[in-house]
């Protein structure tokens, strides 16, 4: 609203200070009209964010991690294979935030690799490519690094509280009270503060990661396991692949201390990982999952795309939930006894993140301007599922305190729903993209009618 606000006041303005009678000069044709100056000045409050400039396509990225516990370290190993999105090009600029960077190599053979030229700022890494790149045209680059997320300058929002991409929890082990784990955070750009890459929503590409971890842990990422391989008597490496293209903020990490409750949808693999002292409650606390992943993929009319679908719980989590593509991540809020779950099962919280498995990681928001067609849908996801499992009244219920959230922002925030105009990517995390997004579609649903609504969304996911 300011915007259209600031455009007529700049035309007024302009009308405002055109005077004929003053400096009118006539010429033999024409009447010439010298007007006063007037000084624009654009707001540089809130600038118009656009979807990120695609120079390079991300293809695939292999993963090679181990963990320094005493420094709360990574040592990776990064095979990235890029191509140009368009226009030919000779330098390639990565996200990398806070690296030792060891080694930037060109892969010209499974066993060959050549030294390229770089700069880090500590940032961003610009590689000197050894000869221009034509469109579709595909290479691999190798960075050998160390990730120190603890040296990162602290920053974070009311949403997503820290950004250092890489949590290290009681690493030593000095707090009995603690498990150990290691767990990560992407969104919104924080996955390149472990692993290098283009650090942005409208990238998709395939991933694979070789995960070195102690034995007597277990570990979780996208994808599927395909091997587990002793290192030695204490030492294994998990090899995690993921055949289908994802956004870079949605790949994921974690290892710890877990019980493994296995489940299934169809022949989907569906797995809880919980502390061991919640082991006997897992089935209860997400055992409506499987109904779950039926019933969005009947009103879809698109199945649950994914190969498996696991959802972990860590300590000292940064947010409340996190839809990382096949391998939710949740906070330790959800974890329950018996008793608890009387009060309170955050079934909510569980319907949200599976209906992102459609409305974020298969269908992406290619910026952060548009959010909301990734949390306007898993918020509405929260209503379909409890509209179909406890009925209308309880559905409308939860949605009224969804509306009680909104108007209490909107005393105090009003901005548009889709907004290319905000200070910092993480302002978009707020009730406009969530409650009254999810009411949007409500709304929109009830005038078009279920059959035309639900046809709607599943030709846009198909799409």
């Amino acid at each position: 609203m300011f915007y259209r606000f600031l455009i007529v006041a700049v035309v007024l303005s302009v009308v405002g200070s055109c005077s004929t009678s003053k400096n009118g000069r006539k010429g033999k044709n024409a009447m010439t009209i010298d007007m006063d100056t007037v000084e624009v000045i654009a707001s540089r409050e809130n600038p118009y964010r656009a979807s990120a400039t695609k120079d390079f396509d991300l293809v695939h990225t292999k993963l090679e991690v181990g963990f320094n516990y005493q420094l709360q370290q990574l040592n990776g190993k990064a095979t990235i294979t890029l191509k140009p999105h368009f226009y030919p090009q000779y330098t390639l600029t990565l996200d990398a935030k806070q690296f030792d960077i060891k080694q930037v190599s060109l892969v010209t053979g499974p066993d060959s690799r050549e030294e390229l030229q770089y700069t880090y700022d500590s940032l961003e890494l610009k590689i000197q490519l050894d000869k221009k790149y034509e469109a579709g045209q595909q290479f691999k680059i190798y960075i050998e690094y160390t990730a120190k997320p603890e040296e990162l300058k602290k920053g974070g929002s009311a949403a997503i509280t820290d950004d250092k991409g890489l949590y290290f929890i009681n690493p030593l082990g000095k707090d009995t009270s603690k498990p150990i784990q290691i767990w990560t955070q992407g969104e919104t750009e924080s996955n390149s503060c472990w692993f290098p890459t283009i650090d942005k929503p409208n990238q998709k590409f395939t991933d694979e990661i070789y995960i070195t971890h102690l034995k007597k842990y277990s570990s979780l990422s996208n994808g599927v396991l395909v091997s587990s391989t002793p290192v030695n008597d204490s030492m294994v490496t998990d090899y995690w692949k993921m055949d289908l293209p994802h956004a870079p903020y949605l790949v994921m990490m974690a290892v710890g201390d877990f019980a493994i409750v296995r489940d299934m949808w169809r022949d989907v693999p569906v797995n809880y990982y919980v502390e061991k002292a919640y082991e006997p409650y897992a089935k209860q606390i997400f055992g409506n999952t499987p109904e779950m992943m039926e019933f969005f993929s009947q009103k879809l009319g698109f199945d649950y795309p994914w190969p498996k679908y696991s959802q972990v719980v860590v300590r000292d989590y940064v947010s409340g939930a996190m839809e990382n593509t096949s391998a939710t991540l949740h906070g330790e809020f959800i974890q329950r006894d018996s008793r608890e779950l009387l009060d309170e099962t955050y079934e909510d919280v569980i319907s949200h993140e599976l209906f992102h498995q459609w409305f974020c990681d298969l269908v992406t928001s290619e910026s952060w301007s548009n959010l909301p067609l990734n949390e306007s849908f898993a918020t509405y996801g929260e209503y379909l599922w409890s509209e179909y499992k406890y009925g209308r009244e309880y559905a409308d219920y939860k949605q009224r305190q969804d509306y009680g959230q909104y108007m209490a922002e909107a005393k105090s925030k009003n901005v548009d729903l889709i907004r290319f105009h905000y200070d910092d990517r993480e302002d978009m995390f707020d009730s406009h993209s969530y409650a009254k997004g999810g009411m949007v579609l409500h709304y929109l649903r009830k005038v078009v009618g279920d059959d035309a609504f639900f046809k709607s969304l599943e030709l846009y996911l198909k799409t």
